[in-house]
C-alpha cells in the first residue's frame, strides 16, 4: 500500500512539473524588455514590419494601417530608452510595461503597454483594431 501511494505522489509530482515552465522570472523580464526595446528600435528606424512582428498581430492591410498610423505619432525620434519598469501583474505570460524614454530633441516619451507572452514569444499590446477571436464576441459598453 506504501509503495502505491509512493508512485502515486511520484506521477502526480512528474504531471505538475511538466506543465511547468522552466523560464526564471529573470528570463521573463529580460525576453519582456527585449519585446520593450524592439518596439522602440521599430518606432526609431520607422519600419511597419517590425511593429507588427513586435505587436504580434498578422502582417494585413489592417495592422499596416494602424502601424502607419503609430509610426506618424510616435516614429523616427531616435528614442533611448531611459528606464523600463515591467510588472507580471497578471501572471508569468501577461504583464505591463511603463516605458520612459527620450527623443534626440530632449523630449520625454511615456508609454505603459501591456507584455504579453503567446507561442513562446513576447509581444506588445499595441495594435486596437484587432477582430475579436473566432467564436468570442466582444464586450460592450
Amino acid at each position: 500500500m506504501h509503495r502505491r501511494c509512493l508512485v502515486v505522489a511520484s506521477l502526480a509530482a512528474a504531471v505538475l512539473l511538466s506543465g511547468c515552465s522552466s523560464e526564471t522570472p529573470k528570463d521573463r523580464e529580460r525576453d519582456a524588455r527585449h519585446a520593450v526595446e524592439s518596439y522602440v528600435s521599430a518606432l526609431n528606424s520607422k519600419d511597419e514590419g517590425k511593429l507588427i512582428a513586435v505587436g504580434g498581430v498578422p502582417d494585413d492591410s489592417r495592422a499596416r494601417r494602424e502601424a502607419r498610423e503609430i509610426l506618424a505619432a510616435k516614429g523616427g525620434q531616435e528614442l533611448s530608452i531611459t528606464s523600463v519598469k515591467i510588472d507580471f501583474d497578471m501572471g508569468d505570460s501577461a504583464g505591463s510595461a511603463k516605458i520612459i524614454a527620450r527623443s534626440n530633441s530632449g523630449k520625454t516619451m511615456h508609454d505603459s503597454l501591456s507584455v504579453v507572452k503567446e507561442d513562446g514569444e513576447w509581444h506588445l499590446s499595441i495594435f486596437a483594431d484587432r477582430p475579436a477571436p473566432s467564436g468570442k464576441s466582444t464586450s460592450s459598453v
